[in-house]
């Protein structure tokens, strides 16, 4: 007969007294056969998990760089992006970050920060060029640059004159917000850069641009 103590199946010929509990003795179980009742399923669904997680972020690097294979096609198009990556290169992105910086940006690679609304787009040298200056004018360094561009890549994609500039603007004239705490904030909440509603509290759905968020 076999007994189930614990998870462990013991094998012994008699019946245990119901009125006493008998606990073996070390060398009775050193001696046994112990027969451990595992299902393999509950252990291995961790390492599922984790090979479906690493195989979901691999497929989606895959896709993100795909999208952005399939939008540039002609030649023109590959030295314009080329051209843009070289103007990031100097802040210590790899290719592939490059491509997702400007994919976000520009529309090759879906981001809920445009919602709907971001058409695609080749990114153009000197737009890309001109935003970058104009945020090392704000006393980001390059490190700082880094930062920011991760944190909030489709700064690229934003107007310079119709955005970034008005909303800094903002920030120095009605807030007072400037030099070292501009910059703090800046590498805090990037997107506030790129802000062009206020609902003054009647949502208009447009929550990722809007002042409301400050």
């Amino acid at each position: 007969m076999l007994l189930n103590m614990c998870g462990f199946l013991f094998s012994d010929q008699s019946k245990p007294d119901p009125n006493q509990i008998r606990m073996p003795d070390s060398a009775s179980v050193a001696t046994s056969k112990l027969l451990i009742n595992v299902n393999p399923a509950i252990y291995a669904l961790p390492n599922a998990l984790r090979v479906n997680r690493v195989t979901a972020c691999r497929n989606w690097e895959l896709h993100s760089t795909a999208q952005v294979q399939d939008a540039v096609l002609s030649d023109d198009d590959e030295k314009t992006w080329d051209s843009c990556r070289q103007a990031l290169s100097a802040y210590g992105f790899a290719n592939n970050e490059q491509d997702k910086i400007l994919g976000k940006a520009f529309g090759q690679i879906h981001s809920p920060y445009w919602g709907e609304e971001r058409k695609k787009e080749v990114p153009k040298f000197e737009i890309v060029s001109e935003i970058l200056s104009y945020l090392k004018d704000l006393s980001l360094t390059d490190d700082d640059l880094s930062k920011l561009l991760k944190k909030f890549p489709e700064v690229l994609g934003c107007s310079l004159e119709n955005e970034l500039k008005p909303n800094v603007q903002i920030l120095e004239k009605e807030w007072g917000i400037k030099g070292k705490t501009l910059r703090n904030l800046l590498l805090r909440n990037p997107k506030v850069l790129g802000y062009n509603i206020d609902c003054k509290g009647d949502c208009m759905a447009q929550c990722t641009r809007c002042w409301a968020r400050f």
